[in-house]
């Protein structure tokens, strides 16, 4: 009998199944003692909303815009790394799903397919990450083939100067590409799906970075690689550097903090994600839904609010909208539909959302988006 899908923990749990174990736990797992991936959901639960009844809801809409593109819900897809090892071509699949459902995705540096593998394959631009590395001129570069991909904004992480350790990651033998080990090959014979899927792929390793980053390596020995071209020296002007080559918008992610939000704003950001890299960075960091109103009070409409870290359901799209965010991102969320099942998983998990979005507005009895405030909280 078929599994019926009905809430994002299905998907994970159908993930789970289908996924090699080293993949799936890079997706699922946060850092060190995961007190802050645990906080994400804690303070999203936490959070209550309020029933209004007798209003007249018969016209519903979740549409709304974001970096002024029309969408069919406040949803990106955020920017995930590895994300087509957990599913053969996971990120052209995942850009196809968003641009159909009508929602923005974002493609990673540390994506497995290119930026150019991935433009060739979808209808609609995306958004792109970039990761300021040591290499200025590669940086560059890599801005340069986001204009070229015609990619409508750019998202700066701001968050990972150095590397949070991922405890599951280095226990499991994470590599890039998988490396074969008798552990490995034998769950990865219990995946047949997954394996079959992989043998297709049209890339196995860090595609934007072909030609630059050795490939094939132990996670320990890449681990040390990537946390060598990552800048600790990075600073504010380096964002304003990054804004004089953008043309587009520009986004900078991996904020929690007031006034690094106005930070951000000076040095030439047009919208802030409020984000904690959902739980993979510093451990011990708050919720990023408790980091919120803060930031938004802190800004005060001067830059468009995105939140991440937690964001599974309709129900937390919507909290956050009340907290002053402008829209949201997804990256687990959309993760366990892709390891689920493929392009289809990723569907659902956007279909899942916004029907839980449409009717959570309906029983707090509000109808548009715009009119969602703080008074939709308990």
């Amino acid at each position: 009998m078929a599994r019926v899908v009905t809430c994002n923990e299905d998907l994970r749990l159908l993930a789970k199944r289908r996924a090699p174990r080293a993949i799936f736990d890079y997706v699922d797992r946060g850092s060190y003692d995961e007190l802050t991936i645990r906080d994400n959901r804690a303070a999203l639960d936490r959070i209550r909303l309020r029933q209004r009844v007798m209003v007249d809801v018969s016209a519903r809409s979740t549409a709304s815009t974001m970096l002024g593109q029309p969408v069919t819900m406040p949803v990106a897809l955020a920017p995930t790394g590895l994300t087509g090892l957990l599913h053969a071509n996971g990120e052209m699949l995942a850009a196809q799903a968003a641009a159909e459902f009508g929602v923005p995705f974002a493609l990673s540096t540390m994506s497995i397919l290119s930026i150019e593998q991935v433009r060739a394959a979808t209808r609609e631009p995306f958004w792109f990450q970039l990761y300021v590395m040591r290499d200025r001129g590669f940086v560059a570069e890599l801005i340069g083939r986001a204009v070229a991909a015609g990619c409508p904004a750019l998202i700066l992480t701001a968050d990972l100067q150095v590397q949070g350790q991922r405890h599951r990651d280095l226990k499991n033998g994470l590599t890039v590409p998988p490396k074969l080990t008798v552990a490995n090959l034998l769950d990865m014979a219990l995946k047949p799906r997954w394996a079959l899927g992989m043998l297709g792929a049209k890339g196995r390793s860090f595609g934007n970075l072909a030609g630059y980053a050795p490939t094939g390596r132990g996670l320990a020995t890449l681990s040390q690689w990537i946390a060598g071209q990552f800048d600790a020296s990075l600073d504010w002007a380096d964002v304003e550097w990054v804004r004089g080559r953008w043309p587009g918008k520009l986004i900078v992610k991996g904020i929690l903090d007031p006034d690094d939000a106005r930070h951000a704003v000076r040095a030439g950001a047009d919208a802030i994600v409020v984000s904690n890299h959902g739980g993979r960075q510093l451990d011990g960091a708050p919720a990023a839904i408790d980091a919120l109103p803060g930031i938004a009070d802190a800004l005060g409409g001067e830059a468009e609010l995105l939140c991440d870290s937690g964001v599974r359901s309709g129900q937390d799209v919507l909290k956050a909208l009340a907290l002053g965010a402008h829209g949201t991102m997804i990256g687990k969320a959309f993760l366990y539909g892709l390891g689920a099942m493929g392009k289809a998983g990723v569907t659902r998990a956007l279909e899942l959302i916004r029907n839980e979005l449409d009717v959570s507005m309906a029983l707090t009895g509000v109808s548009r988006l715009g009119d969602v405030d703080h008074n939709v909280l308990w």
